[in-house]
């Protein structure tokens, strides 16, 4: 039989299209079953003294030169550039192009690198390895291919949408942390990212992770915008038993804000990356939890079943409530995770760690399953990440704006804690002024509700709740909820307040 020279034509171009896709997440996941299943090997450092002594800012001097970029001048939407080895970042990471031909490595070469101002020759990093990648598209200017999604760092990766500056990161996997047994962090060892066609606006990037009792395949999908979004498919295989075992860990910082003024005079109102923690529930409620920075290490979770969504988030938007021009925190993105499948039950649990300042990370927050994977066994699971400003994730009712602590004026001191907590939105909006508004609120068995009130903002047309609380013991926390209620139906989301010890 004699085939038509079209249709081999066409079928050679579908079998080219399979073999581009011959390499995928199933590839990735079969190579971290075997790394699973053998030892584990700790990698070895040969980062050089010059480039181990870095400063922050020295490590930031050293960067790709643009010529050099991957797909540059080649008429895609994205280009890549790469992270030099060195400062923290000791460790290379071997990255791959996957085209319709071949997947081909792409060498490290230090003649790709500016060194800035360093001292460096680059003849001693020619051993080296690139310690992670960016990504770069047209999001905010068809002129111009910024900087949307970054992976740095043990398992770390953050991303941008329209208008936002980076702020909270996401990381693949965390594995006992806040335990006193020690946090082990797992990291990305290698990554395989797709060339795309010149029209197509997603890229599609896998990583295999690895650590002394994990290892992970990842496939994740990357659409940049207004809110840019990373779907994220995961395989892990455990080499032994965890403590904890945290799905889509998110990482922040909270170092002040309205809720808990500055212990050192300073100019500034809030510094945070996020606010708060918001929880949506299989059963509808949303819950808001303000964000602290505790004295000692804080851990408090919540039992979700099959949870729509949480997320560490910036609601504050406003640039006076930070005046800060650099660091520009009103800003910084709320990052939301959005389950593609059930999860069934476990909890959310969020690790707040004291901080002197805002150069360290010190919010955690993760789900960890009831149930979770054994030795040798996979266990998947699928999830969306939204890095957000303009579109954050909210109950369509309302929502906290804002909590405050502290006293008014009073004439007699006392140890009572006050609150005032704002809730705004749509369903807020429609009542009549006269309309009749609950505050209910809770008090664990640690403390003691003094008094109440809730009324209507006649400047902003909020809705404020204010309280007053005594707690028995300081050495214990107190946990507060409060939400409003009218015309015999909730009205708000749930406000959920942990005053730490001490």
């Amino acid at each position: 039989m004699v085939w038509p020279a079209m249709f081999i034509f066409v079928l050679l171009c579908l079998l080219g299209h399979e073999k581009a896709l011959a390499f995928g997440f199933n590839d990735v996941a079969l190579r971290a079953k075997g790394l699973a299943a053998a030892p584990f090997k700790k990698p070895a450092t040969s980062l050089p003294k010059e480039l181990q002594d870095l400063s922050y800012e020295q490590y930031r001097d050293i960067r790709l030169k643009p010529e050099k970029t991957l797909w540059r001048n080649s008429g895609h939407s994205f280009e890549i550039g790469f992270f030099h080895q060195g400062y923290r970042y000791d460790l290379p990471v071997k990255i791959s192009e996957v085209t319709s031909q071949k997947t081909r490595e792409i060498r490290f070469d230090p003649e790709a690198f500016d060194y800035g101002a360093n001292k460096i020759d680059p003849k001693v990093a020619h051993e080296l390895g690139f310690a992670g990648f960016r990504v770069h598209y047209p999001v905010n200017t068809p002129k111009y291919k910024d900087e949307v999604l970054a992976f740095l760092g043990a398992s770390y990766f953050r991303a941008l949408g329209k208008d936002q500056l980076y702020g909270a990161s996401a990381r693949g996997l965390a594995i006992d942390t806040a335990l006193n047994s020690g946090e082990e962090f797992p990291r990305f060892v290698e990554f395989w990212i797709e060339r795309p066609k010149p029209t197509v606006d997603e890229l599609v990037i896998y990583g295999l992770l690895d650590s002394p009792r994990a290892a992970g395949a990842y496939r994740f999908v990357l659409k940049a915008g207004v809110e840019t979004v990373l779907d994220v498919k995961a395989r892990f295989y455990l080499r032994d038993n965890v403590g904890t075992f945290g799905v889509a860990p998110l990482t922040s910082m909270f170092c002040f804000g309205e809720n808990q003024r500055p212990e050192r005079d300073d100019y500034r109102p809030e510094v945070h990356d996020s606010d708060g923690l918001s929880i949506h529930s299989s059963n509808g409620e949303w819950i808001w939890r303000p964000l602290a920075n505790p004295k000692r290490l804080l851990v408090t979770s919540f039992a979700v079943t099959d949870p729509q969504g949480f997320g560490l988030m910036q609601r504050d938007r406003e640039f006076s409530h930070y005046e800060q021009l650099e660091a520009r925190y009103d800003l910084r993105p709320s990052v939301w995770v959005e389950p593609k499948s059930p999860w069934g039950a476990g909890r959310i649990e969020l690790v707040q760690i004291p901080a002197p300042d805002e150069t360290n990370d010190n919010v955690v927050a993760f789900w960890i399953p009831d149930t979770p994977p054994r030795p040798k066994e996979p266990y998947d699971v699928e999830y969306r990440l939204l890095w957000q400003r303009e579109t954050d994730a909210r109950p369509a009712q309302s929502w906290v704006v804002q909590t405050r602590r502290g006293h008014g004026y009073v004439q007699k001191p006392d140890n009572s804690i006050a609150f005032v907590v704002d809730f705004d939105g749509p369903a807020l909006r429609k009542l009549a002024p006269e309309t009749g508004v609950e505050g209910v609120i809770s008090v664990d068995p640690n403390g003691e509700l003094l008094e109440s009130t809730t009324r209507r903002n006649d400047v902003s047309g909020t809705w404020r709740v204010s309280l007053r609380v005594r707690r028995l013991d300081d050495n214990k926390p107190l946990e507060l909820r409060a939400h409003l209620r009218g015309n015999h139906s909730t009205l708000s989301e749930t406000w959920s307040y942990i005053v730490p010890p001490g």
